[in-house]
């Protein structure tokens, strides 16, 4: 039996880009198979979707660590390496953040080097963090952008989506779109951006 890539997936919300993950592994547009999702807030629907899937889920909340260590760095050093040793554990070929509203330290990074991936819903040097398609969005209605888009990158150090770019994917807006449809289609574009990048690098390695 051919062996597949193993993956990890950190989301904080909704998963969709989970879910193309999951389809996408099992349509064999991806060659490999997600074997643990993490999930930071108890709601997130990832989680849903992963044991849907059959696929393991590990709820790791960083208020626990905020609660019982006073120094707020020290606090986040510690819970990235406890999640540094849970990737050892599963150990993946890729740790995909998708949605994942955590920005990791060096505690985390040092220990995962080459492997993390990240999707953002913005261009390369435009707009960092979590707010991106809302400042896109203003931008627009300022009058001073007619385009965004989606980007995927590795994620070697504690910069805020500034990571060496893997691929990127321009996204129109368009005269008639609101925040609702622009994010919808943003969305779309970047379940098709994150499979066929990951399935690429794999095939690649």
């Amino acid at each position: 039996m051919a062996v597949t890539a193993r993956l990890v997936v950190l989301a904080s919300g909704s998963g969709s880009n989970l879910q193309a993950v999951l389809e996408a592994c099992d349509d064999g547009r991806i060659d490999g198979s997600v074997v643990l999702v993490v999930i930071n807030r108890r709601t997130a629907y990832a989680g849903v979707r992963a044991r849907s899937a059959g696929v393991p889920v590990q709820f790791r909340p960083l208020g626990p660590y905020r609660d019982t260590i006073a120094d707020q760095r020290a606090a986040r050093e510690a819970y990235d390496a406890d999640l540094a040793e849970l990737m050892r554990v599963a150990n993946p070929d890729l740790v995909l953040q998708c949605g994942w509203m955590h920005l990791f330290s060096s505690s985390f990074l040092q220990r995962t080097p080459g492997r993390v991936i990240n999707i953002h819903p913005a261009l390369p040097g435009e707009f960092p963090g979590a707010t991106a398609i809302d400042d896109a969005w203003a931008a627009h209605l300022a009058g001073r952008l007619d385009r965004t888009g989606v980007m995927v990158h590795l994620v070697p150090d504690e910069g805020i989506d500034d990571g060496p770019v893997l691929a990127t994917s321009e996204v129109p807006i368009l005269a008639d779109d609101t925040r609702e449809t622009l994010e919808e289609r943003i969305h779309g574009v970047e379940h098709n951006l994150l499979v066929a990048t990951v399935g690429d690098l794999l095939e690649a390695s």
